[in-house]
């Protein structure tokens, strides 16, 4: 069941980063999970390195977005 959980959190913040991402973003499913549940992670590990917050914290939903933008970001420097 984690790994449900972790695919469907992973796809609402894919899709909030690509709404949020000026232009358009033609990625599919698969990637839109993968941006979002790497940048989650990514964005969980600095901010617990870095004593910015806790897991579980609103702080850390707003910042795994905003790991998923630069994610998607650097995906669209690539796939140019």
């Amino acid at each position: 069941m984690h790994i449900l959980w972790t695919i469907l959190i992973g796809f609402v913040i894919g899709l909030i980063a690509r709404a949020v991402m000026p232009g358009t973003q033609s990625i599919g499913f698969v990637l839109t999970v993968v941006i979002g549940i790497v940048g989650s992670l990514l964005a969980t590990y600095v901010g617990d390195a870095m004593h910015w917050y806790r897991a579980g914290r609103t702080a850390g939903f707003i910042a795994s977005v905003f790991g998923a933008i630069v994610l998607l970001a650097l995906y669209r420097l690539v796939a140019r």
